[in-house]
């Protein structure tokens, strides 16, 4: 991966282009350029890159860039290398994002004709959430499996049998734990645990889990696609001062005179741990997690239905990239709250648009049992419990116990669903399970 230019020092610039500044900050095309950095919040690269087509000079167009953003900075107590203090700034598409994220919050995801969630729906739709979340973080980390045999795994409660899936079970019981502890302050002794869940059985030796990473801990971030060195992290001499540091920051109360937005507070406890890298493994998934907390602990429900790893997954380069950007910038993590946001954004479009789906196929659901005839009141059961559910396993025995019937009946029930076309199944030589079909899903 390519690692970003450093972008050209603002007093460097000063003392350098002395002369072309005035024409600069004179300069309508130049004024006109810079609206539209702003506007997208673009890093050195990408003025860089189309400056010369704008018809501005592109040293000149990063001064007036950074003119803009620094009176508007925030500061805050957490460090970057060499001392730089963490700062912000809160665009206008950041700003907005948090003004919904609140309001949904608060309110309600769907609009008002549509009907809310009842409390069973909730649960099924958090727990299926979480289960995502877990198994998209640990494929962002390398855990070899297939998003439907890992959700199989988490439905059956199975022992693991590689690494992959062990890594996929533990993230999900720290996602759990996370959920759990959302009132438990923030600590060295709490971030150590979280990151024992996670790497537990699943580094070559037991010596990394549990613990900070020591001087003798040779840790980078590496790009496994080139080889490229993307990150060293801090020595792990300055971590307790460091972590003391994160707690602290955490475990501030919002009314505080200095006041971060709590969505902002939970994108820079995610930035930071990730940047401070302080585990020999595990650091990805621990700063995923702990954003978790951040964001549960201040009462924003909606994130316990949000998989943003899922959508992490979908491009990871952008994920690396937003974390270069805030480091060649002087730590300005306002790239990592764009990314962030965005991310977000199209998680909370996804679940709106999942659960409208859902809602629809429900219907279409009842439509059909109320059309059938041939169905007995446990089909029907079935039918809705298949459509609400496409990833849902029926059995025979569960269905023999659900309904107090006998092995016959409910073999004869599922089966005949499946003739109709309702259920597919898969059969060996000790059981068969049934599978909701096609036809529960389109409406038909």
């Amino acid at each position: 991966m390519r690692i970003p230019k450093q972008p050209p020092p603002f007093n460097d610039l000063i003392s350098r282009r002395a002369a072309d500044l005035n024409e600069a900050i004179s300069s309508q095309d130049s004024a006109e350029y810079t609206r539209r950095c702003e506007a997208g919040y673009w890093p050195w690269d990408l003025v860089k890159m189309t400056a010369r087509s704008a018809g501005v000079d592109a040293e000149l167009a990063w001064f007036m860039v950074k003119m803009s953003r620094m009176p508007r900075y925030g500061f805050l107590p957490l460090v970057g290398s060499d001392d730089h203090l963490l700062r912000f700034n809160v665009p206008d598409q950041v700003q907005h994002e948090l003004m919904l994220i609140d309001q949904q919050t608060a309110g309600r995801l769907l609009s008002d004709d549509e009907a809310p969630l009842a409390h069973h729906q909730r649960e099924r739709f958090i727990l299926g959430a979480l289960r995502e979340e877990a198994i998209a973080s640990s494929m962002l980390e390398g855990a070899v499996t297939t998003r439907r045999d890992a959700k199989k795994l988490l439905r059956s409660g199975r022992k693991p049998k590689t690494r992959g899936e062990r890594m996929v079970v533990n993230n999900y019981h720290a996602i759990l734990f996370v959920r759990e502890h959302r009132a438990t302050p923030l600590s060295r002794d709490f971030l150590l645990e979280l990151q024992e869940i996670l790497t537990k059985d699943t580094l070559d030796g037991d010596d990394g889990v549990g613990r900070f990473r020591r001087d003798e801990d040779d840790i980078s971030v590496i790009d496994d696609r080139d080889g490229t060195v993307m990150h060293v992290p801090p020595p792990a001499s300055e971590l307790e001062k460091r972590i003391e540091r994160l707690c602290e920051f955490a475990n501030q109360p919002t009314d505080t005179k200095e006041f971060v937005h709590p969505v902002i507070r939970a994108c820079v406890l995610h930035f930071q741990l990730g940047f401070d890298h302080p585990f020999c493994d595990g650091n990805g998934r621990t700063a995923r997690a702990l954003f978790y907390w951040s964001m549960l602990r201040q009462g924003y429900w909606l994130f316990e239905y949000l998989p943003i790893s899922r959508l992490i997954i979908r491009g990871p380069s952008r994920y690396a990239r937003a974390y270069l950007y805030c480091e060649t910038d002087e730590f300005d993590i306002t790239y990592f709250l764009m990314y962030k946001t965005k991310i977000i954004k199209r998680a909370r479009q996804e679940l709106r648009d999942f659960m409208r789906e859902k809602q629809r196929q429900l219907s279409d659901a009842r439509k059909l049992i109320r059309a059938d005839k041939r169905l007995n009141h446990r089909q029907q059961e079935v039918v809705v419990q298949g459509a609400r559910n496409p990833d849902r396993v029926f059995t025979i025995a569960e269905h023999q116990s659900t309904f107090a019937v006998s092995y016959a009946t409910a073999r004869s029930d599922l089966l005949e669903l499946s003739r109709w076309e309702y259920l597919t199944y898969s059969a060996d030589q000790k059981r068969y399970d049934f599978y909701p079909a096609e036809k529960l899903h389109e409406g038909r």
